[in-house]
């Protein structure tokens, strides 16, 4: 009943599709509609042949409005299409500073403040637009009236492009409700999707959580997080997509695995067993099993089950090399673990040089986009492999943006726990800097390392959007959970909220 009125509704949206085909500003309008009511994968192939239409024959300089340049210039360039940052030029004065009568223009200030967030490295103009943007944003919510408030408490908090698609179409079903001038169809059409999706994503979990509970960490490891929820809501952020159930299923064993793993190094091992461990991992045996410690060999075994289940669904798809590919990155992983624990138990600060070139490492994100890749059929292919284990530059992007993230968000919490020292340490002993100046400084990394994925999205022509993807949504994920505090970590709160919104409360629908 509900999959029927579902098709019919996504009929008219077709329809709606095919009527805005000559009406450029119109059609920018419903795309960006239906991108933020999380329904845009549902029409990827006609959203991909419009945007295109529209970047080989649309004149922009016809657009005058701010509002509607910058929603151009912020959907081509999420698409991939590398259209230029001068056309904001004409809304400077002739003092090269953007013009006052803009400040009443609320809509258009936040179209421009939300493009600004897809800036690649030297885009001056985009790095001034965020500054005036942000500034005027902040003083007008006062005297705005909502949906319009909303919006912008929200942006301000959460940009489009650096946030996850399941909980941002959550919130913006509710401000697009709020709006006289919505369409019912479409937001119908939304609201009935959210539900269903999100019904398949609750039943995906029981045989993943079935599999947790076997094995017992939380009572056999209880110095280790016990996270499966937020390890899937992870997943989630990476692919919501009906068609990714097998990608999702691979991918939260393995976040789950390496956070047991994370925190037998980081909070439990001595060195000497965690060598031990190293020395395992490396020859990927059941027999090294002998030389562990027993707390060791339940998180050794369980490893080693998970990878073993994972080929044997990948034999049946004549993909076995994949896993190759994931247990060489898991291999990597623990080579820089170790490296650290010496670190840590040496009482060495590294220098940022040293740090940075291990830390990457560890923070998984290599291994997790390439572990990411592995169940998403034949889109990845073995070239896709050697490109994502080649480090390259949105994959080290993705990993300074979680490893600064992390560092700067952990940091007091974790210099009382006696744990090895962080980029903020690194970086203070290095250029003799307070702790404000090294936070200032990393920051300022994290903002150019986004800068960096976005100029890899743009003129990437040999590596499918849909596998870039994954790598920023990566990126999203640490930007969403990582914001002010370790959403992983301390999940009781924002977490928690995050999950329920996705995962537990449906969409109310009248």
């Amino acid at each position: 009943m509900e999959q029927e009125q579902l098709h019919q509704l996504k009929q008219k949206v077709v329809k709606m599709l095919v009527a805005s085909a000559d009406k450029p500003s119109q059609m920018l309008n419903l795309i960006d509609g239906l991108q933020r009511l999380g329904v845009s994968y549902h029409f990827t192939t006609e959203i991909e042949a419009a945007l295109k239409h529209i970047y080989e024959t649309c004149d922009h300089s016809h657009f005058d409005d701010l509002y509607t340049v910058a929603l151009f210039f912020r959907l081509l360039r999420q698409q991939g299409f590398p259209v230029s940052c001068e056309m904001f030029n004409k809304f400077k004065n002739n003092q090269g500073k953007f013009q006052e009568c803009l400040i009443g223009d609320a809509v258009g200030i936040l179209s421009l403040y939300e493009a600004t967030h897809l800036r690649v490295r030297g885009e001056e103009i985009l790095d001034e637009a965020l500054t005036f943007t942000t500034h005027h944003l902040e003083s007008m919510v006062p005297n705005l009236s909502n949906p319009i408030a909303e919006h912008v408490v929200n942006a301000l908090n959460q940009s489009i492009h650096k946030g996850l698609t399941r909980l941002d179409a959550r919130c913006y079903i509710s401000f697009h409700e709020q709006d006289d001038s919505h369409n019912k169809d479409l937001l119908n059409f939304a609201k009935l999707d959210f539900n269903l999706l999100q019904k398949l994503h609750q039943r995906e979990p029981s045989e993943i959580t079935r599999w947790w509970k076997d094995l017992d960490f939380a009572k056999k490891l209880p110095f280790a997080r016990d996270r499966l929820v937020e390890c899937y809501f992870w997943v989630l952020g990476v692919y919501f997509e009906p068609q990714y159930w097998l990608a999702r299923r691979i991918l939260t064993k393995v976040i789950a695995m390496f956070s047991i793993i994370d925190d037998i190094y980081d909070a439990y091992g001595t060195l000497e067993e965690l060598a031990l461990f190293t020395d395992a991992i490396e020859r990927w045996e059941i027999s090294s099993l002998d030389q562990l410690p027993e707390y060791m060999k339940l998180c050794y075994r369980s490893l080693l089950d998970v990878y073993s289940t994972i080929d044997e669904e990948m034999a049946k798809q004549g993909g076995s090399y994949r896993v190759d590919y994931a247990k060489s990155e898991m291999k990597n992983l623990v080579r820089g673990y170790i490296e650290e624990a010496k670190w840590f138990h040496q009482g060495y600060v590294p220098s940022m040089e040293e740090y940075m070139q291990v830390g990457l490492l560890t923070c998984g994100y290599k291994m997790l986009a390439t572990v990411s890749y592995v169940g998403m059929g034949e889109l990845a292919t073995k070239e896709a492999f050697d490109w994502v284990s080649s480090f390259p530059l949105i994959v080290e992007a993705a990993s300074v943006i979680n490893r600064l993230t992390d560092d700067i968000v952990d940091h007091r919490f974790e210099q009382q726990g006696g744990h090895m020292a962080s980029a903020i340490e690194c970086y203070m002993k290095q250029h003799g800097a307070t702790e404000e100046e090294a936070i200032i400084e990393l920051y300022e990394q994290v903002t150019n390392a986004w800068k960096d994925m976005n100029a890899e999205c743009l003129y990437s022509t040999n590596v499918p959007m849909p596998l870039l993807v994954r790598v920023l949504n990566l990126a999203r994920v640490i930007n969403v959970l990582y914001k002010d505090e370790d959403g992983y970590t301390h999940s009781g709160t924002r977490t928690k909220n995050f999950v329920t919104l996705v995962l537990i409360d449906s969409v109310p629908i009248n």
